[in-house]
């Protein structure tokens, strides 16, 4: 699906990324699902380890200098320190990120459709945080980076979204944002598979 033909029915932005990430954004959850990662403090811990390593590919973004100036507070919504800590609450090993995957640069457009799929997920989590009392864990142990976020989820997408839906882009950088955006989902469901291998 081309930026051309999405625009036909969504206007904004992160409209589009939404309606062309559907589907990855579908096969991941029965992924998750599949995995049952609230059976146990155990497969839990293996759902962090994907989350850390999702949060290590992009921590180098969240630190841009350049979107720091578009989006205020940038670099305090990783949530690659709050994994870290988790995982050792949960008494488990740091795996090992992928440094030649690991982002240093790239187009606006593609930088803002990856953290679109990382602080969208942030939504999500505020019903996944409901689930760990039955484990023991809060978002003070153990699963911390499912937490509240300062100012609020709600306010901090909304204003996320605001930059994302407002930036100029062509028509490649479109294309290259819509691909990004699936790329990201794509790229989680490989970490999720790696740390649920064994």
């Amino acid at each position: 699906m081309t930026a051309a033909n999405t625009s036909l029915t969504h206007p904004l932005r992160s409209q589009r990324l939404n309606q062309i990430t559907h589907e990855p954004h579908s096969r991941l959850d029965n992924r998750v699902k599949e995995h049952d990662p609230f059976a146990s403090r155990e497969r839990f811990a293996r759902f962090v380890a994907a989350q850390y390593l999702f949060q290590y590919d992009l921590e180098r973004l969240y630190a841009d200098d350049d979107l720091g100036r578009l989006i205020p507070g940038l670099s305090g919504r990783c949530r690659l320190e709050q994994t870290r800590l988790d995982l050792a609450d949960l008494q488990q090993p740091l795996p090992v990120g992928d440094e030649s995957v690991r982002f240093r640069s790239m187009g606006v457009g593609e930088t803002l459709a990856w953290l679109f799929v990382s602080e969208g997920s942030k939504l999500g989590a505020a019903f996944l945080l409901k689930r760990m009392p039955a484990l023991g864990l809060s978002d003070s142990f153990g699963a911390r980076h499912l937490g509240e976020p300062e100012g609020g989820r709600a306010q901090g997408w909304k204003s996320f979204v605001a930059v994302l839906d407002a930036v100029e882009l062509d028509a490649e950088q479109e294309r290259l944002a819509e691909a990004a955006a699936i790329a990201a989902f794509e790229r989680f469901t490989v970490h999720l598979e790696r740390c649920f291998a064994d």
